[in-house]
């Protein structure tokens, strides 16, 4: 495959990333993490979407969401909720935190990250500088956000929960991660730059290895990404989005007829292939509008569509509103 659609969904859904907290814990612990419009709204407002992912630092755990079997860590594995469910992590499986009703992620947003947290019996204390030295499991809990709007087929690709064992990771995500906690306790200038893009790194690695592992047939968008024909239907329409494509025209490209390449694309994607088209165009067509360089009949152009008012109607079918009134929003 020449052209790389993952890539170009990572870079079109704007990757926010955080390291937040360093968190210990000592005797039997569990700790919950909201689910994602919570999240956004306490530490990333205005984020469609933000995942988290923990990676133990010290010892060992289990983590699970809702429908979710528990699974068992160990020092150096990483738990990534991708769709953004809410979710536990716990000394042993079945645990559930107390409930805590203070607003601590909200009056700390701003503060210098990581923010350290300490569990001790049961007694939550942001910002504690301990007990981490004595802590029998020390965890880092990073944040990632990203646009769900118009177009994100990533997250719904993914599972809701994504384990990666200490050894499957790759070297360079430890040394990343590694680099990342000791930057961030040494208050070095540009450590937050660091924990950012280290947050990120961790997200696209995690999203990497798992299409890499997805056996042959599997369904959804990663899934098609593998298949032979499919995948490259996909690349030719991000390598060529402006193009006037066809069913016709990408079934001769890749192989297939009309009705097979139709068929297979729907059974593996969840759509046909010029409804993917037009949302993989407004999607290149929001980034434009949002960017605020150019006039809409100019994105219009860019994206494929021969008529200002054509991209507007397919525009405001997907999100609500045309596209000038869509984009004041954004930096209102």
């Amino acid at each position: 495959m020449s052209h790389d659609p993952l890539s170009d969904v990572l870079r079109s859904v704007r990757l926010r990333g955080a390291v937040f907290y360093y968190v210990s814990f000592g005797g039997d612990w569990a700790a919950e993490t909201p689910a994602s419009p919570e999240l956004a709204s306490a530490l990333m407002p205005g984020a469609d979407h933000v995942l988290a992912y923990h990676l133990l630092a010290r010892g060992d755990g289990w983590a699970a969401c809702d429908g979710q079997s528990p699974v068992r860590l160990a020092a150096g594995d990483i738990v990534m909720f991708p769709r953004g469910d809410g979710h536990v992590l716990s000394s042993a499986p079945g645990l559930r935190a107390t409930e805590d009703r203070s607003d601590w992620r909200y009056t700390t947003r701003d503060d210098p990250k990581p923010i350290p947290v300490a569990y001790h019996r049961g007694v939550l204390r942001p910002g504690a500088p301990g007990p981490a030295e004595e802590a029998s499991t020390v965890v880092v809990c990073g944040f990632v956000a990203c646009d769900m709007k118009p177009f994100n087929p990533l997250i719904g690709a993914l599972p809701h929960q994504l384990h990666l064992r200490a050894g499957e990771l790759g070297p360079w995500t430890v040394q990343l991660l590694d680099q990342a906690v000791a930057e961030s306790r040494e208050r070095r200038a540009g450590s937050a730059a660091v924990l950012e893009r280290a947050s990120e790194f961790v997200f696209v690695d995690a999203a990497r290895r798992y299409l890499d592992a997805l056996p042959p047939g599997t369904t959804g968008w990663l899934g098609a990404l593998r298949d032979r024909h499919v995948g490259r239907a996909i690349a030719l329409m991000h390598e060529r989005p402006a193009h006037d494509w066809s069913v016709e025209e990408l079934g001769r490209e890749v192989g297939l007829s009309r009705s097979a390449l139709h068929e297979r694309f729907v059974e593996l994607v969840g759509q046909a292939p010029m409804q993917y088209l037009t949302h993989w165009r407004m999607q290149l067509g929001a980034g434009l509008l949002r960017r605020g360089l150019v006039k809409v009949a100019t994105v219009a152009q860019e994206v494929g569509y021969e008529s200002e008012a054509a991209f507007t109607r397919a525009f405001k079918r997907l999100m609500g509103q045309p596209p000038a009134a869509w984009r004041r929003a954004q930096v209102a």
